[in-house]
């Protein structure tokens, strides 16, 4: 009787560790969800952020490049490519075919769908932009962040 009770508190205390960790692995869901919510945000980003035009240059590019190629310019041109529940193809996932708002912020379905914004990342600093933007890769291209670019 006292190994069941003991085994019932064990259960109830980790239903809500489980409940997190699920949030925390929930997918992406593309920008437009944040739209939702973000309107102002989502209207700046969709009319100043080249991120939100990014596959286009995929697309430009595609005959030139070889299919391994190709993988290395999704890693930063469309939303989570290579993550659980992220870009696969834009047949499959085209809300995921631009560089958007999940790029920077991390996953957001669990967020979107519960509105918790300890779910998604809100504070953001120059080091975590050049993942992708650093001198490697966009040498030529006079990297601003969007965080000083005025898309936010």
């Amino acid at each position: 009787m006292r190994r069941a009770a003991v085994l019932l508190a064990v259960a109830v205390c980790l239903v809500p560790l489980l409940a997190v960790s699920n949030a925390l692995s929930a997918g992406y869901t593309g920008s437009k969800a944040c739209a939702e919510c973000h309107q102002k945000e989502f209207e700046s980003y969709s009319k100043s952020a080249k991120k939100a035009h990014s596959f286009q240059s995929i697309q430009i590019m595609a005959s030139k490049l070889s299919p391994a190629e190709l993988q290395e310019c999704y890693a930063c041109h469309t939303t989570g490519y290579g993550q659980p529940g992220g870009f696969i193809s834009v047949e499959k996932t085209p809300q995921l075919a631009n560089a958007g708002c999940e790029v920077c912020h991390g996953p957001g379905e669990a967020h979107a769908q519960s509105g918790d914004k300890s779910l998604i990342k809100s504070k953001l600093s120059v080091e975590q932009c050049q993942a992708c933007h650093n001198e490697q890769r966009v040498k030529s291209f006079g990297f601003k962040p969007m965080l000083y670019g005025g898309a936010h």
